[in-house]
């Protein structure tokens, strides 16, 4: 068993008496939380709403309803949450009830429970993603060393959980969870029309990480409107697919001051939805592999240790560019991704001139444990 350094930050929270929920894709491994969160302990009641019968138990209740439902335990776990209509009106009335009861829900998606559930139980949740593994969370499973080996191949097929336990099949695993998980819950929500639009949209963004995209080219290789763009990649990020990074703008007059870069939460998807699971000398892209896979790390990390750094990246209009800017506290810290240890990295003129107060790494095969490790704060 594979420890999530999610684990522990949950434990803490049971202090504050607040409803629990965890979202992620599919598949990363959160119902096997919640039997970790629950074992060895007595008094547990589970409810799977991928089950109709005990969905019902938690649609249309009465607050005197859920007392009586969850008020007997002391853990409530309620897993794939996003399955129970008004689910966020629900969770309300079980925050409202102010029970002894420890409830932790889980949800696939953040469709339909995030945006549900945040206007009408404000300040009742506590809200925490779970994403594929992380490399340090392997790393304290086996070895650094042994993640150093394995680090060409979790930069082809991700770290998806089945992905890391059955290697044998990898490609397999990653194809079936491209085609009939990935999409499932986006193709399921009412504002998506057009499927074949927003696929032919995650193979576009998987030809471009590590690069600025435009949502005026992009609504052109697709034939859709620049507004139907910027919705549709909305929701890839709600479903765990994709993520954004803005440009970091202040001074400098020639700076981008909209540029986004996309990223996937996971290479192996990336790599799914082209269809090119080629080792990494056969590749052109091993640069923008190296890129997506730090970036996300880097997510990962930051979420897991509660880090509310703001991360940019830092372009100008001549092409100076610096790969990834964290800003926290008023702090700036600029990272350029190597791959090669033979590519140096200078920080531009203008970037250095215009904020002088900021640390400066290059992250690659032999410093990025210090970037991705949780310990590392």
């Amino acid at each position: 068993m594979i420890q999530r350094q999610l684990e522990q930050r949950l434990t803490d929270a049971y202090r504050r008496k607040k409803v629990i929920v965890i979202l992620g894709p599919r598949q990363v491994g959160k119902s096997t939380l919640l039997e970790v969160l629950s074992a060895g302990k007595q008094n547990v009641r589970s409810v799977n709403c991928d089950n109709e019968d005990e969905r019902r138990l938690l649609q249309d209740r009465t607050s005197t309803e859920l007392r009586q439902l969850v008020a007997p335990y002391d853990f409530f776990l309620i897993d794939e949450a996003q399955r129970v209509r008004n689910i966020g009106l629900t969770l309300k009335m079980i925050g409202d009830l102010k029970l002894q009861t420890q409830v932790i829900v889980t949800g696939s998606s953040s469709l339909d429970l995030a945006d549900e559930i945040n206007e009408p139980a404000t300040g009742r949740l506590l809200n925490y993603n779970l994403f594929p593994f992380s490399l340090s969370e392997l790393a304290a499973s086996t070895s650094r060393l042994e993640e150093q080996r394995l680090l060409e191949t979790r930069m082809v097929y991700g770290l998806y959980p089945e992905v890391v336990n059955e290697p044998e099949v990898a490609r397999e695993t990653l194809v079936n969870l491209t085609n009939n998980y990935l999409y499932k819950d986006l193709l399921a929500f009412r504002g998506i029309k057009k499927p074949d639009v927003i696929m032919n949209l995650v193979r576009v963004l998987a030809l471009q990480i590590g690069s600025e995209v435009s949502y005026n080219e992009l609504s052109n290789l697709i034939g859709v409107d620049k507004v139907t763009v910027e919705n549709y990649i909305n929701l890839l990020e709600k479903c765990f697919i994709v993520f954004r990074l803005n440009s970091f703008s202040r001074n400098v007059r020639n700076e981008i001051k909209k540029g986004k870069k996309i990223y996937f939460f996971d290479n192996g998807i990336r790599n799914a939805v082209l269809s090119n699971f080629a080792p990494l000398e056969l590749r052109s892209d091993e640069g923008a592999l190296w890129e997506n896979l730090m970036v996300s790390e880097r997510v990962k990390r930051n979420a897991y240790c509660g880090s509310y750094a703001h991360l940019y990246f830092w372009r100008t209009h001549d092409q100076k560019e610096i790969d990834f800017i964290e800003e926290m506290d008023g702090r700036l810290t600029a990272y350029e991704f190597k791959w090669s240890d033979k590519k140096k990295a200078v920080i531009p003129k203008a970037f250095a001139e215009n904020y002088p107060n900021f640390t400066f790494q290059i992250v690659n095969r032999d410093t990025f444990w210090d970037f991705t490790d949780i310990s590392s704060q």
